[in-house]
């Protein structure tokens, strides 16, 4: 599965980073079991140019893709940060629009939830961000059924997750759903990350 992350200038580093050290360990550990078998995420950036990103306290990266010339996405994440001059930019709220359209999954950590939105991703469903953003979130589309103190989100199609670390346990959440939950406790005891398996979590009845 190919998981396609996107990035832009102030997002937040640990609302991408996270999420792909998470894909990128699991296809590691899988490897490992059997060498032979294709990898089991292919893992990249894509930005709307191929420039620099100066993520939060400039740290700079480097995208793999552009938004015009990035492989087949089954998996969207869209990290948060200062996400509102992303908002005013038709072209990629048309492209995250257009996307989510044809993924497996599309998933948002933090103030991506706003993205989403604003590209009518979430229309009708449960949503939820950062708790200093959910007034926000609200009150800017006041149609959104936005939970709180929840990690993440689980709409099937559509997953939102809250603040920055929230996107880690929601990763894990997602390699459950597509992998199972063996793989999952493996990857977290490889990061050493104490996952509780969010038992708060909303997830689709």
């Amino acid at each position: 599965m190919n998981v396609g992350i996107y990035i832009y200038h102030n997002v937040e580093v640990l609302d991408f980073a996270g999420p792909y050290e998470v894909f990128t360990t699991a296809a590691r550990l899988k490897k490992r079991q059997d060498a032979d078998l294709p990898n089991l995420f292919e893992v990249f950036l894509i930005a709307e140019r191929l420039d620099l990103v100066s993520a939060r306290a400039n740290f700079k990266v480097k995208p793999h893709f552009t938004i015009q010339d990035h492989p087949n996405v089954d998996i969207l994440i869209i990290p948060g940060g200062v996400h509102v001059h992303e908002m005013e930019k038709p072209g990629i709220i048309s492209w995250i629009s257009k996307l989510s359209q044809d993924t497996q999954l599309t998933a948002s950590v933090c103030t991506g939830a706003f993205l989403l939105a604003k590209a009518n991703v979430l229309n009708g469903l449960a949503c939820t961000t950062h708790w200093e953003d959910i007034p926000e979130l609200r009150t800017s589309f006041p149609s959104l059924d936005v939970r709180e103190e929840v990690p993440w989100v689980d709409n099937g199609h559509i997953i939102t997750s809250a603040g920055i670390s929230a996107g880690i346990e929601m990763a894990y959440h997602l390699i459950t759903r597509l992998v199972g939950k063996e793989m999952a406790l493996k990857t977290a005891r490889q990061m050493q990350y104490d996952w509780n398996n969010a038992e708060l979590s909303i997830e689709k009845e």
